[in-house]
């Protein structure tokens, strides 16, 4: 095969037509306990489906992981204590759960490449194959929207806080996994909106 019809062949990862609206989309978000992915470790996973433009608020996911590892500093930004009264499954039963309400659907998050990492880690401690789910990323979609122009200054990383100011999106849950999963999930449909506004888009061209 040559490199030209290689490149042909993965212009498009989505059959055209298939549209945004009928895509299942899980958009999740996860809390843990530091930024390192080989020694730090998820405390709860927040995950919703959003589809046809809803968010199905009743057709979410939110489990708290049982641990050792604790951090006190991220506990006082996420606020989940490691003598929080909860029933907490292990890890492995943890993500067996959350790959069954996943499925094959594409994943949103903010900064995806730090979730899907974690989770990815996750998987691998417990014996279990990384996500080959297709993934989008709210900070790189948003920045799509914006006018190029010397007159406008972009910076290089938008915070989740960033779009909730942007759209003016309630902050309400800040800090939450399925809190910070409701924001993305906003943020996601306002940024199609306003993708819509600029020129015809599709599924395919979201991750362009």
């Amino acid at each position: 095969m040559s490199l030209f019809n290689f490149w042909k062949k993965e212009e498009n990862i989505f059959d055209e037509n298939i549209t945004i609206e009928e895509t299942r989309f899980i958009v999740l978000d996860t809390e843990t306990t530091g930024f390192d992915y080989e020694n730090d470790r998820i405390l709860c996973i927040g995950a919703l489906v959003l589809q046809n433009g809803i968010i199905s608020v009743q057709d979410s996911f939110e489990i708290y992981i049982e641990q050792d590892h604790y951090d006190k500093s991220t506990a006082q930004i996420h606020g989940i204590l490691k003598a929080f009264v909860i029933q907490r499954p292990t890890e492995l039963e943890a993500l067996q759960q959350f790959l069954s309400f996943l499925g094959d659907s594409v994943i949103i998050a903010h900064h995806t490449i730090f979730d899907v990492t974690m989770i990815n880690k996750a998987l691998e401690r417990n014996g279990l194959p990384e996500l080959t789910n297709k993934r989008l990323d709210t900070a790189i979609l948003y920045k799509k929207t914006l006018i190029k122009s010397h007159l406008f200054e972009r910076k290089d990383h938008y915070t989740l806080d960033d779009l909730a100011d942007k759209f003016d999106i309630s902050k309400k849950d800040r800090h939450t996994a399925l809190g910070d999963a409701y924001i993305t999930a906003i943020a996601f449909l306002k940024i199609v909106k306003k993708l819509k506004e600029k020129k015809e888009i599709n599924l395919n061209s979201l991750f362009k």
